[in-house]
């Protein structure tokens, strides 16, 4: 089977939180996982957690950063264009942050939202 896009793996996975510090101290105190992220973004935080070696991590996302799934993906551009073209809903344009990578979310027959996101 070929592969039709530049889609990597499952990078992480968004869980909406209230408090994040509190969220940190659960998930790092309580259930042993590692910090592997927690940098600003977009005038809050970026946190991410995972088990001991794991590849795909928890973001610990503030209200109003979209939960779900991210995608990690070689190249944002050439899959926004490619599944725009194969008839998958995407968003309008590849978003473009200061403090983010390449990124933009496409939604699958049932209206559920992937983020695919470009990075290593």
């Amino acid at each position: 089977m070929s592969r039709t896009t530049h889609i990597t793996g499952v990078g992480a996975v968004g869980v909406p939180v209230t408090d994040q510090d509190r969220a940190l101290e659960f998930y790092v105190g309580k259930l042993g996982f590692e910090k592997r992220r927690d940098i600003p973004f977009g005038g809050g935080r970026w946190i991410e957690v995972a088990p001991p070696g794991s590849a795909t991590t928890i973001a610990l996302v503030p209200a109003g950063v979209p939960a779900g799934i991210r995608l990690m993906t070689e190249d944002a551009d050439t899959d926004h264009a490619d599944l725009r073209a194969r008839g998958v809903e995407v968003d309008p344009a590849v978003m473009r942050m200061p403090e983010a990578p390449p990124m933009f979310a496409l939604r699958d027959p049932d209206g559920n939202s992937l983020i695919l996101v470009e990075g290593a």
